[in-house]
C-alpha cells in the first residue's frame, strides 16, 4: 500500500521535506483557501500539484494522489439533487482534479458539523496530549450553551445531571474553548465556523430531515457525480460520521456496514468507494472492522488507518496510539494488504496516519500546530503502521 500524509497546504507548519523524513511518498491535500461551493480552476489544482511534486529538485519524490476533500455544501444535504448550481460547481471541481491525474477524492455528507471533539489537548498519563470526545462535556454543550430545544427529551436525567454539574464547573473561558471545539471548524473541516446563534439557525434548516431523507439526497448527489467521475476514472470515497452516531439530533448516515451497503446498492457505480477510517468506525462497538474491511474490499479506494479507546460510558472516547485501540488493526491490514495485491500497479491502497497525539518537541508553547496533524504523533503512528505492515508481509 502506499504511504500518505494529510498536508494543509503552504500554511502547513509540517514541511514537504518534513512529510519526506517521515517515510511517506504520498500527499493528501486539498484546495483549503477556495470557499465552500466555489469550484476549482484547473490552474489552481496544477499549482498545487507542481509545489507538492517539483519545487524541490532533488528531493524525494512525493505525488498528490488523495483529495481530502471537495466539501459538499450544506444546501447539498438539505435539498439533494435540486442544488443544482452546487453540483455543478462539485462537478467542476472533480473535472479540475482528472485534468491533473488525481484519482481519490475523499469526501463526507455530515451535516452542519463535521468531525467533532469536546477536547484538543487532553493529557495522557505519558504526558502527551490527545483529542477526546467526553459525552457529559458534549451535552452540557447541548443543554445548556447552544440550549438546543429537543435537547432534554434527548438525554436521559442522569446524564442531564451530570451535563448540569460540568457546565456549572466551568469558566467563561472553558465555555469559549468548548464553543471554539465544537462550533468553530477544526482542521480540514468541510463545514463552516459558526456562532451560537448561526448554530441554532442552521439546526432550524434540518427540521423535517431524517436519516431517509439525508441518504436520498446524497445518493441524488451520487446519481449526478458519480457517472462523471466514472468516466474520469476518479474513485469518490465517503468517509464515515465522526463519531458514528446521531448528533444535535441530526441524523449521520456513514456509521455501519448497513449505511454503507444501502448507499452502495442505491449507487451501484464503481466510482462509488469508501475511506474506511478505522478511527471513526472503531468508536461504535458493534461496528467489526476486520469483517467490513474483507466485506467493502473492493470499494474501498483510500484509508485512515487511526485508533480510539472508548471509555467506561460507552459514548466518550480519545484518540489512542496507532496500534493499541479498540480496533484490531493487525486485522484490519491484514485484509487491506489482501485486497492490495490483487490490484494493479495504478490502483494501489493509499493509507495515511491521523490524529496523532502532540508529544515531543510538538509540545512547546511556542510550536504552532494542528490539532490532530502534528508531524511527530503522526511519525510515529506511520512508523508502527509500516512495521506492522512489514512484519505481516514477512509472514506471508
Amino acid at each position: 500500500m502506499l504511504q500518505g500524509w494529510r498536508w494543509y497546504g503552504p500554511n502547513d507548519p509540517v514541511s514537504l521535506d518534513d512529510i519526506r523524513q517521515a517515510g511517506a511518498t504520498d500527499v493528501v491535500t486539498a484546495l483549503h483557501q477556495v470557499p465552500i461551493g466555489e469550484a476549482w480552476t484547473r490552474s489552481a489544482v496544477e499549482e498545487r500539484k507542481n509545489l507538492i511534486e517539483n519545487s524541490q529538485p532533488g528531493r524525494s519524490p512525493l505525488t498528490w494522489s488523495v483529495v481530502e476533500s471537495i466539501p459538499i455544501p450544506d444546501d447539498v444535504k438539505r435539498l439533494g439533487g435540486k442544488a443544482t448550481r452546487s453540483i455543478e460547481a462539485w462537478i467542476a471541481s472533480l473535472e479540475a482534479v482528472a485534468a491533473s491525474r488525481i484519482k481519490t477524492i475523499c469526501y463526507n455528507f455530515m451535516p452542519v458539523v463535521d468531525w467533532c471533539r469536546t477536547d484538543l489537548e487532553w493529557e495522557l498519563p505519558n504526558g502527551a496530549k490527545a483529542m477526546r470526545f467526553d459525552q457529559d462535556r458534549f451535552a452540557a454543550f447541548d443543554l445548556h450553551i447552544l440550549e438546543r430545544p429537543e435537547a432534554p427529551a434527548e438525554y436521559s436525567e442522569a446524564a442531564q445531571r451530570r451535563a448540569r454539574q460540568v457546565y456549572e464547573a466551568m469558566t467563561p473561558a472553558d465555555i469559549d474553548v468548548l464553543i471554539t471545539n465544537i462550533a468553530s471548524a477544526l482542521p480540514g473541516s468541510t463545514t463552516d465556523a459558526l456562532t451560537i446563534p448561526q448554530f441554532r439557525d442552521r439546526l432550524q434548516q434540518y427540521r423535517g430531515i431524517d436519516s431517509k431523507v439525508l441518504r436520498q439526497h446524497l445518493s441524488e448527489f451520487l446519481a449526478r457525480v458519480a457517472p462523471v467521475a466514472e468516466q474520469l476514472g476518479v474513485t469518490l470515497t465517503l468517509h464515515p460520521d465522526d463519531p458514528p452516531r446521531p448528533l444535535f439530533g441530526l441524523p449521520r448516515i456513514a456509521s455501519s456496514a448497513e449505511d454503507y451497503q444501502a448507499l452502495f446498492d442505491a449507487v451501484p457505480s464503481k466510482a462509488n468507494g469508501i475511506c474506511f477510517c478505522t478511527g471513526s468506525l472503531g468508536v461504535r462497538a458493534e461496528n467489526d472492522l476486520p469483517a467490513m474491511a474483507k466485506r467493502f474490499a473492493p470499494r474501498i479506494g483510500f484509508a485512515h488507518l487511526r485508533a480510539t479507546k472508548r471509555e467506561a460510558d460507552g459514548l466518550s472516547f480519545f484518540e489512542s496510539d496507532h496500534l493499541d485501540g479498540d480496533v484490531d488493526m493487525i486485522a484490519v491490514l491484514k485484509a487491506l494488504l489482501a485486497e492490495n495485491r490483487n490490484r494493479s500497479s495504478n490502483n494501489q491502497i493509499v493509507f495515511r496516519p491521523d490524529h496523532g497525539h502532540r508529544m515531543l518537541d510538538d509540545l512547546a508553547a511556542t510550536k504552532r500546530t494542528n490539532p490532530g496533524y502534528t508531524a511527530i504523533g503522526r511519525l510515529r503512528g506511520l512508523a508502527e503502521l509500516r512495521g506492522a505492515i512489514r512484519a505481516i508481509e514477512h509472514a506471508g
